[in-house]
């Protein structure tokens, strides 16, 4: 009776699941004399053994045994189809028990009893090979009163583990939308998702698959654990239109396999490395944004209704900050276009003009002053405030341009080539454009000219002394014959300085 106490009282000591589980089968296997002892954790929803803690067996035995019995058949599955307390003098003469696995340690005496919690049945305790004969009736009325404290232990462990679990997944949602707001990239903000989820759900690889362009999905970003699939290998993979699992998703629904390899929903070429899976749907507003799919190596154990729903509230958390941190991003891309206009009105409306007055106060001096030394000199200051407010306006363009995107139009190429080449020169080159460049130059002539504005600008960076590269794009230009052409002039400062010029029939 002291032991039984003992053993009884020890049950509450430890909130952990596992551990309050494995002490229930020490203790038991002590308190009857036991040499073995499981406890089969039974999963509600398959009707089989999740887990098996076990006692007085080896890693020797356990390894020749193989994959423990699944509860589907023999004495551990007669317990589970109809839990009742069970005593068995002799399990080779009882044409119940079948199923033992080749390597299992020989077995006669057993008793078994349910575990319950509340009135769930939680699992079963089995005991066999007890010491000095079979086991009792008393040994069973022991063990219905150590299975009951145990129920209780079990339903404080689980509420315990289930909000230790709830807390890590609203710790790692937080994480996900603190990382996202910080300003990373559209695909750094992808993986922080894919990895924090893989992390929570204990699974072999976490990745997201965004729609394509043929209604079918792909996989953009992939984390893995190390030993499983490598990331490269599986981003690309896609999911083909009107696929089963593409149906369900893209209807907002998420999708729970037991076993990709097998599942014919499944149609990757990459399933047949995973086991148990969660495809979850990433949607904001009724958007769905993408997928986030956790799957386990093959035989792994499956995922539980309680890691379905907290994973499935972290994919609604993480697609909600997804589209946080991409309006987020919007505001500050639209406060950099804001102030780079103002930037554009201002040099356009003070520093244009007041350089324009001058110019004019200058030309008006010059006709007064008459032909003669100071009639060159202004000329000379006449056309340097000229060639600056085409700078300027040159200038003004360029702040007009969405930041770090590729233009699409002649003239924002012909200044992104130009400032590329000032990273090489030292210097930037002066540009300068004469009619409407945009609307008068067509794709392939604006081809030609800017492989042959690269050439120059290479040539000039390739000549010592260089100091200064004028570049002019003339697209009102005429050839010898009266043609309307396109004209591209680059020269610098190196002596002889003759200008390299192509011309292009416009619209040739």
């Amino acid at each position: 009776m002291p032991v039984f106490l003992e053993a009884v009282l020890g049950l509450g000591t430890d909130l952990e699941l596992p551990a309050t589980l494995q002490h229930i089968v020490d203790a038991a296997t002590s308190l009857t004399g036991a040499r073995y002892g499981a406890l089969g954790v039974i999963d509600p929803e398959r009707g089989t053994v999740s887990d098996l803690y076990t006692c007085g067996m080896s890693d020797e035995e356990r390894a020749r045994i193989g994959r423990l019995p699944a509860g589907d058949a023999g004495i551990v599955g007669l317990l589970i189809r109809d839990p009742q307390p069970l005593l068995i003098d002799d399990l080779t003469r009882d044409p119940r028990s079948s199923g033992v696995p080749e390597g299992h340690p020989v077995m006669r005496s057993f008793v078994g009893v349910p575990i319950r919690v509340h009135t769930e049945v939680f699992g079963n305790l089995y005991l066999t090979e007890k010491h000095g004969g079979p086991f009792t009736p008393a040994d069973l009325a022991l063990l219905r009163v150590l299975a009951s404290r145990a129920g209780t232990a079990i339903g404080n462990a689980r509420l315990y583990e289930t909000a230790r679990q709830r807390e890590r997944w609203i710790e790692g949602a937080a994480a996900v939308t603190t990382a996202l707001l910080t300003g990373s990239s559209a695909e750094d903000a992808l993986m922080t998702v894919a990895e924090q989820a893989r992390i929570l759900a204990g699974a072999a690889a976490g990745v997201v698959l965004q729609p394509t362009a043929d209604g079918g999905m792909e996989i953009v970003v992939a984390a893995s654990t190390a030993g499983a699939a490598a990331p490269d290998s599986i981003v690309g993979t896609t999911i083909a239109p009107g696929s089963p699992v593409l149906v369900q998703l893209l209807g907002g629904e998420p999708v729970f396999v037991e076993d990709s390899a097998t599942d014919p929903r499944m149609t990757t070429r990459v399933r047949t490395r995973f086991g148990p899976s969660m495809m979850l749907p990433l949607q904001s507003g009724g958007r769905l944004i993408g997928t986030l799919a956790l799957p386990r190596t093959r035989g792994g154990r499956p995922y539980s209704s309680l890691e379905r729903l907290l994973a499935s509230q972290f994919a609604s958390q993480a697609a909600l900050a997804l589209v946080m941190a991409d309006t987020q991003h919007n505001r500050e891309r639209l406060a950099v276009f804001e102030d780079r206009d103002r930037i554009a009105r201002d040099l356009h409306d003070l520093v244009v003009q007041r350089l324009f007055a001058t110019e004019m106060m200058l030309e008006s001096t010059r006709r007064r002053a008459g032909p003669g030394a100071a009639d060159e000199l202004i000329g000379r200051a006449v056309d340097e405030l000229d060639s600056t407010i085409q700078e300027v306006r040159t200038t003004i363009f360029a702040l007009q341009q969405p930041p770090a995107e590729a233009p699409t139009g002649f003239r924002g190429r012909v200044l992104r080539e130009t400032a590329g080449a000032a990273a090489l020169l030292g210097f930037p080159p002066s540009v300068h454009f004469r009619g409407p460049v945009d609307a008068l130059v067509r794709a392939p002539d604006g081809e030609q000219l800017i492989a042959a504005l690269r050439s120059a600008l290479a040539a000039a960076h390739r000549r010592p002394g260089v100091g200064a590269v004028e570049v002019v794009v003339d697209a009102t230009a005429r050839l010898a014959d009266g043609r309307p052409a396109l004209r591209l002039t680059v020269a610098d400062d190196v002596p002889p300085g003759e200008p390299a010029v192509w011309e292009i029939p416009r619209g040739s």
